[in-house]
Parts: structure tokens; C-alpha cells; sequence
């Protein structure tokens, strides 16, 4: 796809290597510096290890995949210039950053050509049709599916019956797990809210939150804290020292051990995550990826983030084999036909109107006495509707 000159074209070609006209492209253009790079590593790599698997069983097409780069160096301008940085070096797909701000100017890029485009792990319905266009893909479980998981799951296995909304307006995927859980949890028997407020996931104290909460007649049975850290670990850590001992619920972005130092000893805290990092995932095929992904970087992944870059992967290049082409329309209509298409890591299903997942099989991780370990597994009853995830 690169540009050039015009009679010069077929010449061009003719100089091209026979090998390297056959690869077929795959562009990164993501952060491979700045804050994001934390994020987008981890997932990318997932993704160069499917893309090895496929090389290994003999490509995609009949054609080995390459892996051309960019760096957006966490920037939305960058971002931009990565996606054509990409494009003149022959991508023929776009995998773009996790989060919806930085992945979707280069994603932009991609739908400009009518060209595929995949964020590595965005959960904001944004990164897809609604705020990129419809060659646009995140394989991804949306922030709302965690909240609602969450409400779900601590009614049925945990008898939750009154909550308590802690949201933290950091960022927008931290309201999104909030949309969720406050769209679900008060269908169920006898659940309600009994309160809720906010608080910035920089600010040194919540003691005026914590006030509020044990100024209730009872301790709710359950706190939803919508967060990121490091605020998550500090409220939890507040909320544990004011004797709350309500179980605290929370969304995949805390998954991980990594931060569990500043909280000692923690018990009833948990996440739904997509798959756990911690051997302990019923699946074989999670593990068997734990272990690729160690034997590649020297280390387990540290949270489940790295696991949507081994999905995505894994679902462009079943919808390629369908399409029988790259060609990014085509490739859509094949991605839009997948309901409940097995992965290592759970179903994935897409649609005309979404190109997210609305609901998902997750793992529930609980922390007890410090340690995180898998207990159950839920996939809610119900999607969570369209209407719902725009209104977030």
C-alpha cells in the first residue's frame, strides 16, 4: 500500500522480492514509549505470539504474516502519524493502543483505506463502529460487562442484597464499570443501592466518602469501587483501616499481585478478568499460553491485559481464512457473523451494530489474605444493551 510514483509502479514491483511480495502485512502502530507502553506491550506481545503460531502451521492465505511499527509515543498526534508510518510500509491490517484516546487516530487511518483496524485491549464502545467506523474491532470484554458481571455474580454466589457505588472519575473506563454495575444490579431480587459518590483517583484521603458509608444503618454487602490505580489500592486501603468489611468489587483493570504491597493481608476483593495469570484457570489452553508468554519475555503476564492481543489475532485471521482475502469489508462481514466463536480465552461474538463484546465468560479472582486465586467463573444473563453502553 505504499505510494508510488507512477510509471515507475510496475518496475517497482518487479524489483520487490518474490518472499517479501508474498508476506502479508501486519502494522502495529502503537506506544512503544510514554505510559501507554506499559499497556500496549504486554498485549502485543500476546499478539506476536499467535502470529508465530500461524507462521509455524503455514501463515495465513498461504502467506507468512510481517510485522511492521510505529511508535505513538503516547500521543493522540503521534498517533496519527503513526498509522500512516505503518500504511507506506504495506500494512494490510492496523492493530492500534489499548485505550480508545491513543488507538483511534491511527485506527482512523486505517478506516480511511477501508482497511481493518483492532485495539489491542480498549474497553470504552467507542474504539469500533461508534467512534472509529465499521472496520473497526476490539476483542476486548467492555467495562460495563465487568460492572455487571460484578453485580450478577455477588448476588447469586454471594447473597449480596445492598451495595454501595464508589466511583472514581479518573478515567472513562472507571464509569463505565460504574454504568454496569448500576444498570444490573438493581434488576435483581431484592437488590438495591443504598448509596453512592465519587472521589479522584489522586485525592490523598476518601475519608469523607468513608464517613458517608458508615454513617448507613448497616454495611452494605457489597462496595462497587470503579478505579484504577494507584487510587484503587489506596481507597481499599482506607476503607480496610476505617473497619468496612464489606466485600469490595472491582473491574479487570486491578487484576494482578503487583500492587497488593500496599494493601497487607487484603481479603474480600474481587475482579472478573478474561483469563487468570495465576495457574490456576481450568482451561489448559490459558496455561499453555502463560507459558508461551513466559518463555518469550522471561515472565508470566502480569495481568490479564496481555490476553485481547492473542484474541484479536486469533479472530482476524479466522474471519481472512472465511473471506478468503484481507480485504477490510470482506474480513467485516466475516468478523460480523462470529456468535459465540471459541478462543482460548472464552467466546467471542460480534455484529452489524458492535464490535465489542457485551457480554463475556469471565473468571472471578478473589483476594484472600493477600493472595489472588481463581473461585468461579460467570457470564451474565443477560447483554448489556447498546442504548446502555452509550448513555455511560
Amino acid at each position: 500500500m505504499k505510494r508510488l510514483a507512477f510509471p515507475l509502479l510496475a518496475l517497482a514491483a518487479l524489483a520487490v522480492p518474490a518472499a517479501a511480495e508474498d508476506d502479508l502485512t501486519i502494522g502495529f502502530a502503537i506506544a512503544k514509549s510514554g505510559w501507554m507502553e506499559a499497556y500496549d506491550t504486554p498485549a502485543a506481545t500476546a499478539a506476536m505470539i499467535r502470529i508465530d503460531e500461524i507462521n509455524a502451521a503455514g501463515g495465513l492465505l498461504g502467506r507468512q504474516i510481517k510485522v511492521v511499527e510505529a511508535d505513538t509515543r503516547t500521543d493522540r498526534a503521534e498517533s496519527a502519524k503513526a498509522g500512516l508510518d505503518v500504511l507506506d510500509q504495506g500494512a494490510e491490517m492496523m492493530v492500534v493502543s489499548c485505550d480508545y484516546d491513543f488507538g483511534a487516530p491511527a485506527a482512523l487511518v486505517a478506516e480511511g483505506e477501508g482497511m481493518n483496524s483492532f485495539f489491542l485491549c480498549a474497553e470504552d464502545v467507542k474504539a469500533g463502529i461508534q467512534g472509529v467506523g465499521p472496520n473497526s474491532f476490539s476483542s476486548s470484554v467492555l467495562a460495563p460487562v465487568q460492572g455487571a458481571t460484578m453485580a450478577e455474580w455477588a448476588h447469586a454466589k454471594r447473597e449480596a442484597r445492598t451495595a454501595y457505588v464508589l466511583e472514581d472519575t479518573f478515567i472513562e473506563y472507571n464509569k463505565g464499570i460504574c454504568t454496569g454495575f448500576n444498570w444490573m444490579f438493581p434488576q435483581l431480587d431484592g437488590a438495591q443501592i443504598v448509596g453512592s459518590d465519587t472521589f479522584k483517583n489522586d485525592d490523598a484521603s476518601i475519608a469523607s466518602q468513608i464517613t458517608r458509608i458508615k454513617e448507613l444503618p448497616a454495611q452494605p454487602d457489597v462496595i462497587m469501587l470503579c478505579s484504577v490505580m494507584p487510587g484503587a489500592a489506596a481507597a481499599v486501603r482506607q476503607l480496610r483501616a476505617a473497619g468496612i468489611n464489606s466485600l469490595i468489587l472491582n473491574g479487570s483493570a486491578v487484576d494482578g499481585s503487583y500492587w497488593l504491597d500496599a494493601t497487607p493481608d487484603l481479603s474480600g476483593f474481587v475482579v472478573p478478568v478474561q483469563g487468570s495469570i495465576y495457574g490456576d484457570d481450568p482451561r489448559p489452553e490459558v496455561e499453555a499460553f502463560n507459558k508461551a508468554y513466559e518463555a518469550k519475555t522471561g515472565a508470566r503476564p502480569a495481568s490479564q491485559y496481555a490476553y485481547p492481543g492473542y484474541v484479536l489475532i486469533d479472530l482476524w485471521a479466522k474471519a481472512v481464512e472465511r473471506a478468503g482475502t484481507v480485504d477490510g469489508a470482506a474480513v467485516t462481514a466475516e468478523l460480523e457473523k462470529m456468535q459465540d466463536e471459541p478462543t482460548a480465552f472464552g467466546p467471542r461474538s460480534f455484529s452489524p451494530e458492535l464490535h465489542h463484546q457485551n457480554t463475556a465468560l469471565m473468571q472471578i479472582i478473589e483476594i484472600t489474605n493477600g493472595k489472588p486465586a481463581r473461585v468461579d467463573e460467570w457470564r451474565i444473563s443477560q447483554p448489556v444493551p447498546l442504548d446502555v453502553l452509550m448513555k455511560k
